[in-house]
């Protein structure tokens, strides 16, 4: 009997060790279950995206350290993958290149400053700013010119799209000497390729809601290349009865520009005729530093400046313009339906310039890029913006700061739900 109580002994010991393993076993489990609810480690957790980011030459390092600020004081869902692709810093090269492409292929989307191109012939044709936008097909640049309450120009209340091919034409890369002291660089227009971006310059009008294309060209002189242009925007126009349609020759158009900015809606133009134009309508409006732009493919989105250039002389100065890298930002995180923070960020920089307190160097003021900056974070929440870790945003009605699942909400935060608030737990 002794032995046999002993025996029920040990084995209700082990009985209970074993229990009480289990329970702790599921504890352990239910505890790391909770913890990605609470706060995930993992950098891309779920619910953020992942966005390429190559902050290229020039303040574009400096731009992109701004992006991150307000990303950050504005809790956005955004991962980023950042590259550096430089000629001029010797950062270039055909892996690194592959590399962009890789994070690109994954990604979809990507947030780029200028990568500046030298003028010294070493060999290659094309930049690697052109090579990367033939490998990902960006055919279409859209640059959307408008005029920024509160800033006051020779032209204000403009507002004016200028869409740009950009795989071919003047930057076809295509030159050699054909005899001592003359050199042949050879312009290319297809008809696939004019016609796909006269379609898009349809659609997005149409989409837009816009009522005018105005195609720019100078087949008056260029006949051929230009001609079979004009020809195909006429054939596509033919498509679309409710938008107006018409042409002007680029150098009358530069004028118009200057002299009558209004009577434009949406312009459609080769590449070399849309790098001026940029440039031109940018400078109606405050410059460079205040106009957005994005590139298309059919499966991929580029985010920049309307206008690019490296302002290599602002390098270190704390002096550039932040505005337009941070609309352009703006505009990305709608293109992931990140609506509620993108109207945050740019209502927050409209607020900035529109006030007029805080203005950078190109826009008349003394203040410096992280003068801009914060005062862009303050007003990402008028009242709060100044105050709290997530720059004033748990004030805001419905909105969550955190990034995984909120409490009381069965599964992962999809994309869409980080619009609402979170359910009672």
């Amino acid at each position: 009997m002794a032995a046999l109580g002993a025996g029920m002994a040990v084995a209700r010991g082990l009985l209970r060790t074993q229990s009480l393993g289990a329970w702790r076993g599921l504890r352990a489990s239910a505890a790391l279950q909770q913890i990605p609810r609470a706060k995930s480690e993992n950098p891309k957790s779920e619910g953020t995206f992942q966005v390429t980011m190559l902050p290229g030459d020039g303040v574009g390092p400096e731009l992109m350290h701004a992006v991150k600020e307000v990303f950050k004081a504005a809790s956005v869902p955004v991962v980023f993958d950042e590259h550096h692709l430089s000629e001029v810093q010797n950062m270039a090269s055909e892996e690194k290149l592959d590399q962009v492409v890789d994070s690109m292929k994954e990604s979809k989307v990507a947030l780029i400053g200028k990568i500046h191109t030298p003028m010294e012939y070493k060999g290659e044709l094309a930049s690697y700013d052109m090579r990367l936008r033939r490998k990902l097909d960006l055919f279409a640049n859209v640059v959307h010119v408008k005029s920024l309450p509160g800033y006051k120009t020779r032209h204000n209340n403009l507002d004016l799209v200028i869409i740009r091919e950009q795989t071919e034409g003047e930057y076809s890369s295509l030159e050699h000497e054909s005899a001592k002291g003359v050199i042949e660089c050879l312009k290319i227009i297809t008809r696939a390729k004019s016609q796909r971006i006269a379609k898009f310059a349809f659609d997005y009008a149409t989409k837009k809601g816009r009522s005018k294309v105005t195609a720019v060209h100078k087949a008056n002189i260029m006949k051929l290349g230009d001609g079979l242009f004009l020809q195909c925007c006429e054939e596509v126009a033919e498509l679309y009865p409710k938008i107006k349609f018409d042409t002007m020759i680029i150098d009358n158009c530069c004028m118009q520009l200057v002299q009558n900015p209004y009577q434009f809606d949406v312009l459609v133009m080769p590449n070399l005729y849309g790098n001026i134009i940029d440039n031109l309508a940018a400078g109606l409006v405050g410059g460079a530093g205040v106009v957005p732009g994005e590139s298309y493919s059919a499966e991929y989105a580029v985010f920049e400046m309307g206008a690019r250039h490296p302002f290599a002389q602002a390098v270190g100065r704390n002096i550039a313009n932040p505005t337009a890298m941070l609309l352009s930002a703006a505009n990305m995180l709608r293109h992931l339906n990140l609506e509620f923070h993108s109207n945050l960020i740019s209502d927050a920089v409209k607020k900035v310039i529109k006030v007029g307190k805080v203005r950078t160097r190109d826009l008349g003021g003394y203040c410096t890029t992280s003068d801009f900056v914060k005062s862009v974070i303050d007003n990402l929440h008028p009242h709060y913006g100044a105050h709290g870790g997530h720059g004033g945003l748990r004030h805001v009605p419905g909105f969550h700061p955190s990034r995984d699942s909120c409490p009381g909400r069965v599964g992962p935060r999809t994309a869409a739900s980080l619009l609402l608030p979170c359910a009672p737990g």
